[in-house]
């Protein structure tokens, strides 16, 4: 079986969720991986305050759930951004892909590391940069991860998120989400209009939000070959 072959076989179970569907509930027993094929979800955990830590966003393309091959409950809830499209598939599947396919697997590893890296970037500016940094570093991400989907996308695309979704993922209350995006806006960073960001000066915005793309500069010459 060839690794294209491979890959869709994880796809042929695939379900529509409508926005607001949780996929994965933290602390639930989980048996089951998911490809996300389209649409755009988020992962967090609740804190002992009652508060929500968004850990991730996730884009179509994404493996969900990679957790549940190490744990017997999930360490996060997994909801729906907007209509989606997952795939399930049992988390013995993994072991044939590791088995026929050890390029494909230790891709699926090198994806993991590096939204690993990501998460630790934004985590840590939650204590060291300020909160038009974080904005700036977070509307950043998601442009270079849509654009992993589309080259040809430019500086603009659309938010997709709530100003609360934007607070919880970067520590910041909605009224002060607010206030940084004007602030973005004010200085002549970004342009918002009909529910679409655009990057108008990209070199000050990274400048501005300390941002480093961890999806760039890899060094993947280790890989084993296709079979």
């Amino acid at each position: 079986m060839t690794e294209k072959a491979a890959l869709a076989r994880l796809e042929d179970r695939p379900r529509d969720l409508r926005r607001g569907a949780v996929l994965v509930r933290e602390n639930d027993p989980q048996a089951e991986l998911f490809i996300l094929q389209r649409g755009m979800a988020m992962s967090y955990v609740l804190l002992d305050d009652g508060s929500r830590q968004i850990l991730r966003f996730l884009y179509a393309g994404d493996m969900l759930a990679v957790s549940a091959l190490v744990y017997r409950d999930s360490p996060e809830t997994v909801v729906a951004l907007t209509d989606c499209t997952v795939c399930a598939f049992d988390r013995s599947a993994m072991t044939a892909l590791v088995t026929d396919h050890p390029r494909l697997s230790a891709l699926i590893m090198v994806m993991n590391q590096m939204e690993k890296v990501a998460l630790t970037d934004r985590l840590a500016a939650l204590g060291r940069t300020s909160a038009k940094a974080r904005i700036a570093a977070l509307l950043l991400e998601m442009r270079n991860r849509l654009r992993m989907r589309d080259r040809a996308m430019g500086n603009s695309f659309t938010l997709g998120l709530t100003q609360e979704e934007i607070g919880d993922a970067t520590g910041l209350t909605a009224v002060h989400v607010n206030r940084m995006l004007r602030q973005l806006e004010e200085d002549g960073l970004i342009r918002r209009e009909m529910g679409r960001v655009t990057l108008l000066n990209e070199v000050q915005l990274a400048q501005a939000a300390n941002y480093i793309d961890r999806f760039e500069g890899l060094d993947l010459r280790w890989l084993p070959p296709a079979r």
